[in-house]
């Protein structure tokens, strides 16, 4: 019997906490954003998709050395770049309904097409 009330007890006491709080936050401006007309500024050290960043003539840096191949692709890859031939976005806002737009050709995103 006495577990009975104890629970009622907390039950109660947790209901006021969260009503308290409820009450208190009402009055305070909103954090959220009303995103499509309005954006947040990105953090610096963001992480977006990669991509592969382009020389002063147009070309990409890579050289081919496999170095990211070896360290994989969730991040690592970026950091293991010895030529600075991979960078990750700053591009947020991916997405879509049509799936053909989550295939990301490095080559196709540098501005040159891929050898035959």
């Amino acid at each position: 019997m006495w577990k009975y009330f104890k629970e009622i007890g907390v039950g109660i006491y947790s209901l006021m906490v969260g009503m308290w709080i409820t009450l208190r936050l009402t009055f305070h401006r909103p954090v959220t954003v009303p995103y499509p007309y309005q954006t947040i500024k990105l953090p610096v050290r963001y992480r977006g998709h990669i991509r592969l960043p382009v020389d002063a003539n147009g070309k990409p840096k890579c050289v081919a050395c496999m170095a990211c191949a070896r360290a994989s692709l969730c991040g690592l890859c970026v950091e293991s770049c010895n030529f600075d031939a991979l960078e990750f976005s700053r591009d947020y806002n991916l997405a879509s309904v049509d799936k053909g737009v989550y295939v990301m050709d490095l080559l196709k995103a540098a501005g040159k097409e891929p050898r035959k």
